[in-house]
C-alpha cells in the first residue's frame, strides 16, 4: 500500500475545482464538475464535465471526460465524449479520441487521433485493383 497513489473524489456541484499554478498533485482525481488545472499533475483524471488545463498546466496521465481544453503541456491519452480543444499554446502527446477535434495554428500534437460518435459505422475500405 505504500506505492499505491491517493484517489480524490470531489462531490457534484456546479463549482469549478482548480489545481493552482505552483501546485504539484500526485494522485487520481474523480470529478463531476468542471476541473481547471494550473499546476502539476501526475495521475489520471476521470470528469464527468468539462476539463481545462491552463496555459501553466501541466498533466501526466490519462483523461476520460465529457469535454477538454487544452493551452498547456499534455502527456497522456484523453477520451472525451464530446470535444477536444487544442488551443495554440498546447502541447499533447498521447492518442486521444473523440467524437469533436478543433486545433488552433501553432498548437503541437503527436499521437493517434481516433474521431468517431456512436451511430458512425465503418465503411468497408478494399485495396485498389493492380492492373
Amino acid at each position: 500500500m505504500a506505492n499505491e497513489m491517493p484517489h480524490i473524489s470531489v462531490p457534484n456541484g456546479n463549482d469549478v475545482n482548480v489545481i493552482a499554478a505552483g501546485t504539484v498533485l500526485t494522485g487520481d482525481i474523480t470529478a463531476k464538475s468542471d476541473c481547471r488545472i494550473d499546476g502539476s499533475i501526475k495521475g489520471n483524471i476521470k470528469c464527468e464535465s468539462k476539463v481545462i488545463i491552463g496555459q501553466t498546466g501541466m498533466l501526466e496521465g490519462d483523461v476520460e471526460c465529457h469535454s477538454i481544453e487544452i493551452r498547456g503541456k499534455v502527456k497522456a491519452n484523453v477520451t472525451a465524449k464530446d470535444l477536444i480543444a487544442l488551443s495554440a499554446t498546447a502541447i499533447l502527446a498521447g492518442n486521444i479520441v473523440s467524437s469533436k477535434l478543433s486545433i488552433e495554428p501553432g498548437a503541437n500534437f503527436v499521437g493517434n487521433c481516433k474521431i468517431q460518435n456512436g451511430s458512425t459505422v465503418m465503411p468497408e475500405v478494399h485495396a485498389p485493383e493492380k492492373k
